[in-house]
């Protein structure tokens, strides 16, 4: 069994997530870990002793890592299989989707393409919003990490994984980016469907149309009757649906 474990998470989860570990297996030496610079500084005699577990991080773990790894790579993804890759919750709420859910998988050199160890789901609240299914989400990831906590620490075998597979399509930063360039001729349902997953200008990323060579960047829902800086407008010159910054 494992030596140590190595938990790459946010400084906020990683005392609670080795509390869960520990209860487990006391003696186990557990390395937390917050950025790739810091995986880097842990001895390789260390990883051929060691199983790696990723919860909830945006940290790509590169093959130098993983092939030193005595116990495999663990990932626990805030999304179902469906939706792998980068932030899939606003890509589900792109495709107004009834469900999301969880997943965690064996890692490998490709991000989001290893052997699923666990799946998860759940229906999508009426009226979610990003942060409601991340919070989701979260809460499921960890209802599975305390479920599995103690193989974890004390298998020597890999995680036995289920016959699920992968949806087809993997969320990038760039695919992120590309649907927020807004064509001039995008119907009124499809614009409002981007503002509603790629609006709110998360990882300052924002919905942009470009004008005559003119860039413009989304800036909210308009409010009838009143300008940005607060004054009155004309109702005939209130914008109608939502107004780019320029």
């Amino acid at each position: 069994m494992p030596d140590s474990i190595i938990l790459l998470t946010g400084p906020v989860e990683a005392p609670v997530l080795s509390a869960a570990l520990l209860r487990h297996k006391p003696n186990i030496d557990i390395h937390v870990a917050q950025t790739l610079a810091e995986l880097d500084k842990i001895a390789i005699s260390i990883l051929q002793k060691a199983r790696l577990i990723a919860f909830v991080t945006p940290v790509v773990v590169p093959p130098r890592i993983l092939i030193n790894l005595g116990f495999g790579a663990y990932n626990f993804h805030p999304g179902p299989p469906q939706y792998p890759g980068w932030v899939p919750s606003h890509f589900a709420v792109y495709d107004k989707v009834t469900s999301f859910g969880a997943t965690v998988h064996l890692m490998t050199e490709r991000v989001d393409d290893g052997p699923i160890i666990a799946a998860e789901h759940f229906p999508i609240p009426e009226n979610a919003t990003i942060q409601m299914l991340e919070a989701l989400a979260f809460t499921q990831l960890a209802r599975i990490f305390w479920s599995l906590a103690n193989v974890l620490v004390t298998q020597n075998e890999p995680l036995a994984h289920l016959p699920v597979q992968w949806g087809a399509r993997k969320s990038t930063r760039r695919l992120y980016a590309a649907m927020c360039q807004i064509p001039l001729d995008i119907v009124k349902d499809e614009l409002d469907r981007r503002i509603e997953a790629f609006g709110a200008g998360h990882f300052d990323i924002f919905p942009t149309i470009n004008v005559h060579g003119h860039l413009f960047r989304y800036a909210g829902h308009a409010v009838p009757g009143q300008k940005k800086d607060g004054s009155a407008v004309l109702p005939s010159a209130a914008p109608s649906a939502m107004q780019f910054q320029k």
